[in-house]
């Protein structure tokens, strides 16, 4: 059984998914990632349990902040996550 966060700040995620800060490339500038995320690299700022650390900060790219857990992105669980957001890059890359 997967296991939801519920807080304020991470509503509805996926407790240590992260796919949404490895999968997609980010151009905005990311603390510690000045000229943004290349599509599969993992977001410096997600932490060991997968969660990200700027929830709630005002550094976090309004592209993250904007993002949702939504059944149809973020599927059962993880890996269709990740698979779903690696069709998405590559659909619009270039």
């Amino acid at each position: 059984m997967t296991t939801l966060i519920t807080s304020d700040q991470q509503a509805s995620c996926r407790m240590g998914c992260g796919a949404c800060c490895i999968a997609p490339s980010i151009s905005s500038p990311i603390p510690g990632m000045p000229s943004g995320k290349p599509s599969g690299i993992r977001c410096v700022q997600l932490n060991e349990q997968n969660l990200c650390m700027l929830f709630g900060d005002a550094r976090r790219p309004a592209v993250c902040s904007q993002f949702d857990f939504d059944k149809e992105v973020c599927g059962e669980d993880r890996e269709e996550a990740l698979a779903t957001l690696y069709g998405w890059e590559t659909a619009t890359a270039g």
